[in-house]
């Protein structure tokens, strides 16, 4: 159960209606501060429709940041918006296999952006290494977009976090398909 109650825009003013466009535990809970509601609002929708960053690999990189933070609800989300961003369920495979120190089928770009974002949640920053091999494949602005998009993401688990955002049962399949490791 959430640390906040879910609000409604009928715990709203009118002008902040607004906050609640999307209709998720993430925002119901956001919306006890509109303001942050929005800003948080507004790199999320960059990163996700604006950054010219190639959209599987910035899902392949959030559901990394998402798997290794073990949050439920970042994972779920990520699995379903993944696939809607062309992120197979041999990505998701490979990625948890690779995770695991296994053999993994995804390529080598998608391995160093996934881990790049290990790297990030671990250790807070991406190696030299990983870096200079992001930077082969990668403009300034893609790699720009992939840390920025990692880094922000790290924050939204640990907001999930804390918060103790339920994940609405719509995506309780995801769960149920690709379960999180044990803490």
């Amino acid at each position: 159960m959430a640390r906040l109650p879910y609000l409604t825009k009928a715990d709203l003013k009118p002008e902040d209606h607004d906050v609640l466009s999307r209709d998720i535990s993430l925002t119901k809970i956001l919306a006890h501060s509109p303001a942050a509601a929005r800003a948080f609002s507004g790199l999320g929708m960059f990163i996700r429709h604006k950054s010219k960053l190639d959209a599987r690999l910035r899902e392949l990189a959030i559901l990394q940041v998402g798997y290794l933070a073990r949050a439920p609800y970042e994972w779920s989300h990520h699995v379903k918006i993944g696939y809607d961003f062309g992120v197979t369920d041999g990505d998701i495979a490979a990625l948890i296999a690779d995770t695991d120190g296994k053999p993994s089928a995804l390529e080598p770009l998608a391995l160093a952006v996934v881990r790049g974002a290990r790297e990030m949640v671990r250790d807070v920053s991406m190696s030299a290494a990983t870096f200079a091999e992001l930077k082969k494949s990668l403009s300034a602005e893609h790699l720009t977009d992939l840390v920025v998009t990692i880094a922000f993401y790290c924050a939204v688990v640990r907001f999930l976090g804390t918060m103790e955002i339920d994940v609405e049962p719509d995506y309780l399949k995801y769960l149920e398909k690709y379960p999180l490791p044990n803490a």
